[in-house]
C-alpha cells in the first residue's frame, strides 16, 4: 500500500511540474519578440491553502472522539459521500443519521494514525473531477467492532469543497471486505 501510495505522489508531482525550457541564455538581447508564457497562464491545479489541512484533521479529530456533528460541521447540505465500490449517500441529514448509527451502533471506537493530506485547487479539470479545492487524505484506521473484532487499513479519502468551503463531495477508497469481516 505504501508503494502504491508513493507511486501516486511520485505521479502527481510529475503531472505538475512544469518542464518549458527557460529562453536560450545567448539569445541576442536586440531581438524583441513577443510570446506566452506560463506566467500569464493558469495552471491547471495548484497546491490549495493550508486551512483545508486543518480542516481535515479537526474532522477526523471529531469522528474518533464521536463528535459525529462537529465532524459533519463542514459538510454542505447537499453534499455527496461515496465509496470506491460505487455506494453513495445524498444530503447532509443522511450523511449525519448514516455515521451517527454506524459510530454509536456498530463502531466502538476508531482511530486514525500515519495522515497526510495534500489540498490541491483543480483549475482546468483533466477528466472529470471538478474544479476548485480538492483535499486528498491518506492515514491508517484502526477501528474496534461492537463485535469485539478489530480492523486495520489504509484508506485514501477525497474531499471536495464548494466555494463557501463545504464540503460537496467526498471519495472514501477503501477495502470494505475487511470491514465486514471486522463487523461480524
Amino acid at each position: 500500500m505504501k508503494q502504491l501510495f508513493l507511486w501516486g505522489m511520485t505521479a502527481m508531482f510529475l503531472i505538475s511540474c512544469n518542464n518549458e525550457k527557460p529562453a536560450a541564455e545567448n539569445a541576442d538581447e536586440s531581438t524583441t519578440t513577443t510570446t506566452t508564457t506560463n506566467a500569464t497562464k493558469m495552471p491547471a491545479e495548484i497546491v490549495a491553502e493550508s486551512k483545508y489541512i486543518d480542516m481535515g484533521k479537526n474532522a477526523i479529530a471529531a469522528l474518533s472522539g464521536g463528535d459525529i456533528d462537529g465532524w459533519m460541521k463542514d459538510y454542505a447540505d447537499n453534499a455527496v459521500y461515496a465509496w470506491n465500490n460505487g455506494d453513495s449517500i445524498v444530503g447532509k441529514p443522511a450523511i449525519t443519521a448514516y455515521w451517527k448509527k454506524r459510530r454509536t451502533e456498530v463502531i466502538d471506537s476508531i482511530t486514525f494514525h500515519d495522515a497526510i493530506f495534500l489540498p490541491v485547487r483543480v483549475n482546468q479539470p483533466q477528466s472529470i473531477e471538478a474544479p476548485g479545492v480538492w483535499l486528498m487524505s491518506w492515514y491508517r484506521v484502526n477501528a474496534k467492532y461492537k463485535s469485539g473484532n478489530s480492523m486495520s487499513q489504509w484508506i485514501h479519502t477525497d474531499m471536495h469543497f464548494d466555494a463557501n468551503d463545504k464540503i460537496d463531495r467526498v471519495i472514501m477508497y477503501l477495502d470494505r471486505s475487511v470491514i465486514r469481516t471486522a463487523e461480524k
